[in-house]
C-alpha cells in the first residue's frame, strides 16, 4: 500500500498526526520510527529557522512561547521553497492573527521590520551612486528624479517598532515611547540597517518611487507634514547606498 504526497505532508508537519498507514523503509519494514525521528527533525530545523528570521520576536515572546508559536505556524504556513531565506514570510500577518497576543499589537510591525532586514540581506546587489550626483544648485536638486536600490526597505507603523528593535539589541538603548515610528532599511556593505525616518520621510519616499522630482514630493510631503526633513532624509539614503541612480531635469534656459 502506497502513501499519498498529501498524507506524508500531512503527518510530517503534524506531530498530532500518526505515522502513514503503509510507510515502510528499504527493508520493507513500518518505518515509524524513522519517520518520527524524521519529523522531529523538519520540526527542530524549522522553529531554528523562525529564531534566527526573527530574534527580536523570540526574545520579546521568549523562547518557549516562540517554539510554541513556530510549531502553529508551520502547520498553517508550511514551507513552500526549500529555501530558508523565504520561511517565515507570513509570519507577521499570522500574530495579526493570533487573539491571544492582541495585547501585544506592536509583535507583527515588529515581526515586519526583522523581515525587512532579511528581505534587504537577500535582495539583488546594485551600485549606489556617489554622494556628488547631488551636489549641485537647489534648483537643480528640486528637479532631480531618484531610482533606489532592491535593498532598500521602507516600514511603516503607528507602533515605535525602530525603538522596540534597538532596546531589544543594543546595550543601554532608550526605552521606547508610545509613539509611531517609520523605518528605512539600507543595506551599506551587505549589512543591513534600520534607520528612524524623520516625519514624513515614508510619504517622501513612496513618492519618488512613483517617478515625482524631489521637488514634487517635498511638496506633497510638506503640505501634510510642514517639519518634513528633507536634507535628513537624502542624508540617510546616500549613506546607506540606497540611491542608484539620479536623473535632472534641467530647468529649460
Amino acid at each position: 500500500m502506497s502513501v499519498s504526497q498529501t498524507a506524508f505532508h500531512t503527518a510530517l508537519l503534524d506531530p498530532s498526526q500518526a505515522v502513514p498507514d503503509g510507510l515502510v523503509d528499504s527493508s520493507d519494514q513500518p518505518a515509524g520510527r524513522r519517520f518520527s525521528v524524521y519529523r522531529n527533525n523538519v520540526a527542530v530545523s524549522l522553529t531554528e529557522a523562525m529564531h534566527q528570521a526573527f530574534p527580536v520576536i523570540t526574545k520579546l515572546l521568549g523562547t518557549q512561547n516562540m517554539d510554541g508559536l513556530s510549531g502553529i505556524f508551520l502547520r498553517k504556513h508550511p514551507p513552500t521553497t526549500p529555501l530558508m531565506m523565504f520561511y517565515g514570510e507570513e509570519f507577521p500577518q499570522f500574530l495579526t492573527g493570533m487573539e491571544q497576543l492582541a495585547h501585544l499589537g506592536y509583535l507583527a510591525d515588529v515581526a515586519l521590520l526583522e523581515l525587512a532586514l532579511r528581505r534587504s540581506y537577500h535582495a539583488t546587489d546594485s551600485t549606489a551612486v556617489d554622494a556628488k550626483a547631488l551636489a549641485v544648485s537647489a534648483e537643480e536638486v528640486m528637479q532631480a528624479k531618484l531610482e533606489f536600490a532592491p535593498s532598500m526597505q521602507v516600514i511603516r507603523s503607528e507602533w515605535p517598532i525602530f525603538s522596540i528593535w534597538r532596546f531589544n539589541t543594543q546595550d543601554d538603548a532608550p526605552k521606547p515611547q508610545a509613539i509611531g515610528e517609520d523605518v528605512l532599511v539600507t543595506r551599506p556593505e551587505y549589512d543591513p540597517a534600520p534607520h528612524l525616518l524623520p516625519a514624513g520621510g515614508a510619504d517622501w519616499i513612496a513618492d519618488m518611487m512613483t517617478g515625482l522630482t524631489i521637488g514634487q514630493a517635498f511638496e506633497n510631503t510638506s503640505a501634510m507634514t510642514p517639519e518634513f526633513d528633507l536634507g535628513t532624509t537624502l542624508a540617510l539614503l546616500l549613506q546607506g547606498g540606497a540611491i542608484t541612480s539620479v536623473t535632472i531635469e534641467r530647468l529649460a534656459q
